[in-house]
């Protein structure tokens, strides 16, 4: 939001103008993620000291799609994921928030495992041929790389994770399997993609603004990264 200098309304501002657009019979998708309900071992922005994992773990509420807020992801998801008629995923780390016309569709998600693969809301959005917008960000945070990640074939790394969750009104610690990211290499994968596909830009007050076809970028993000990660 503040990539884009004053806005009359803010977040709340952005988001009607986004669905007024739309209109009910389109879809809109945003991330809705809570990366701190993982292991703090892993924590590295900020870390926190040794002494205070086990209280952590022990302590930390469960995953609640009402009320467990999102981490980094700006206010203006924040602010969207509370909005009434929008509908939240189940995934205790890599949420996703719907409005419209297909959110059941797009939010059918309940698998913990590989949480951003085809299965996932980002699988339903390629399933859909989605459009992607980046506004004010750049591809570095451009979450529809994962589902290319996934789709890929090169060499990975599968590590364990844990999550709070509530399973029948009780607190666990629910263990799943997914790939370690890179992202390091995404800022270079949308300037190759920009020079062989359709990329419409302009400009929301002062922030830059991107839209693009989510398979598009896909498809051509997994030919990337087998040639050129291993």
């Amino acid at each position: 939001l503040k990539s884009m200098g004053w806005i009359c309304g803010g977040a709340v501002s952005v988001i009607l103008a986004l669905e007024e657009i739309l209109t009910e019979n389109g879809t809109l998708v945003m991330p809705t993620h809570s990366s701190d309900l993982t292991d703090p071992a892993n924590w590295s922005n900020p870390p926190v000291p040794k002494e205070w994992w086990d209280i952590i773990k022990k302590e930390t509420p469960p995953y609640d799609k009402y009320l467990t807020p999102t981490r980094e992801m700006g206010i203006i998801p924040e602010t969207f994921r509370k909005q009434k008629g929008v509908l939240r995923s189940t995934h205790p780390v890599c949420s996703f928030a719907a409005w419209g016309k297909h959110k059941k569709y797009i939010l059918k998600d309940k698998h913990l495992d590989f949480q951003m693969n085809e299965k996932s809301p980002l699988g339903r959005i390629y399933e859909k041929n989605g459009f992607v917008l980046l506004l004010g960000v750049g591809y570095d945070k451009n979450t529809s790389f994962h589902l290319a990640e996934y789709k890929a074939l090169y060499p990975k790394i599968v590590v364990t994770e844990y999550s709070p969750v509530k399973i029948r009104g009780k607190r666990e610690l629910k263990h799943y399997k997914d790939i370690l990211y890179k992202s390091e290499d995404f800022n270079r994968i949308g300037k190759d993609f920009e020079n062989e596909f359709n990329v419409s830009m302009g400009f929301i007050g002062s922030a830059e603004a991107k839209l693009f076809s989510q398979r598009e970028l896909v498809d051509f993000s997994v030919k990337w990264m087998e040639k050129n990660r291993n």
